[in-house]
């Protein structure tokens, strides 16, 4: 079923079932529930958020996560995820771009993340925000023992994100974004 809408929005508690669920489907290697708890219950640096759809029948569910750190000027992306069936709906993006601007009020002027080498979807989105491969940490995958590459996202200021928000707007004509709506 297409949702009526895809509403970005701060994790809650009651999220983190579907959270870690969808976390299970994406990842090798993905985080604990308790660790979600942990992220919107008690860090103070952490900035979680959610994209729920929300259909024409009156249901909602998680389609989408990230979980951003931010400390001191920079934000970490930790993770970012979309369920399957609603890929290339630009729901990455809205995620993003939310995240990146929370820190921004925050008092964040770069970003970073860490990406598989093997991840080149991933590393597509990431490129056409601005950031850029910065370095490699070898072998940082656990699972496979694959790399990492670092890239970074600088300065992150209001130019950079007027920019960016200017091409997270609806596409009348379809394709990858979808309806910006914000609770």
């Amino acid at each position: 079923m297409i949702p009526a809408e895809i509403r970005i929005r701060p994790m809650q508690v009651e999220d983190i079932p579907e959270v870690h669920a969808l976390d299970v489907l994406s990842f090798s290697l993905p985080w604990s529930e308790r660790s979600y708890r942990f992220e919107v219950t008690e860090n103070t640096a952490s900035s979680p958020w959610v994209a729920e759809a929300l259909f024409p029948d009156g249901s909602r569910r998680i389609v989408g996560m990230m979980v951003n750190w931010i400390i001191l000027d920079e934000v970490h992306i930790a993770t970012i995820a979309v369920h399957p069936d609603f890929r290339r709906m630009g729901i990455a993006r809205r995620l993003l771009m939310e995240g990146l601007q929370e820190g921004y009020r925050r008092g964040a002027r770069m970003a970073f993340l860490e990406v598989r080498r093997s991840n080149t979807a991933a590393q597509s989105l990431y490129e056409s925000f601005g950031f850029r491969v910065e370095g490699v940490r070898p072998k940082y995958y656990q699972d496979n023992q694959e790399d990492a590459l670092l890239m970074t996202l600088k300065p992150l200021d209001e130019e950079v994100l007027r920019r960016l928000a200017h091409r997270a707007e609806p596409n009348p004509s379809g394709g990858e974004r979808c309806n910006p709506i914000k609770s």
